[in-house]
């Protein structure tokens, strides 16, 4: 559920942990599936979940750039236009030994590009927590079993593929595992 990465900023609730800055993208093909990743817990692999590419930035890349960048390092998939910011959110979770709070913003990414596999940009972390990737339909995401981060990404799914865009970014309720 997390990779390795340093950027982060301070928390502005007066908690001394510093939230790392991500950027997620929310990748369609021409058929509206979204690709995510399945990790898992890489002490305990029967820990598993799916989300969606991407992660942290580094030195000075904007989040767009970000983006862009773990696309195609977690994926292989490069030709794609980068859409609006969807959402955003403020998460906390236990992952490889430590806790990560990170502050994360959603990208729209269109592609036709969908022939995909875990890029070989993939942190040594990353390697050892990701079992691979798949397109799903609004659908499958509705009947999955494992846990989906965003926690409602089905939902959103669902709105962005009927209402589109929103016209600001939606924020997200906060999550903490």
């Amino acid at each position: 559920m997390a990779d390795e990465g340093a950027g982060a900023a301070e928390r502005t609730d007066g908690d001394e942990r510093r939230l790392r800055k991500v950027a997620r993208v929310v990748l369609l093909d021409p058929q509206d599936r979204i690709l995510l990743l399945h990790g898992f817990e890489p002490d305990d692999p029967s820990s598993t979940w799916w989300f969606t590419p991407g992660g942290g930035l580094e030195g000075e890349e904007s989040r767009e750039e970000a983006a862009l960048r773990e696309l195609a390092e977690e994926t292989g998939i490069t030709d794609v236009r980068l859409g609006p910011l969807l959402w955003r959110r403020i998460c906390s979770f236990p992952f490889a030994g430590r806790r990560w709070d990170q502050d994360e913003w959603y990208y729209l990414c269109r592609t036709r590009q969908t022939p995909a596999r875990p890029g070989g940009g993939l942190t040594e972390l990353e390697r050892r927590s990701v079992a691979g990737l798949r397109w799903w339909t609004a659908d499958d995401l509705a009947a999955a079993t494992e846990p989906v981060y965003p926690t409602r990404l089905a939902e959103l799914l669902r709105t962005l593929l009927v209402e589109g865009p929103p016209s600001a970014p939606v924020i997200l309720e906060t999550e903490r595992v």
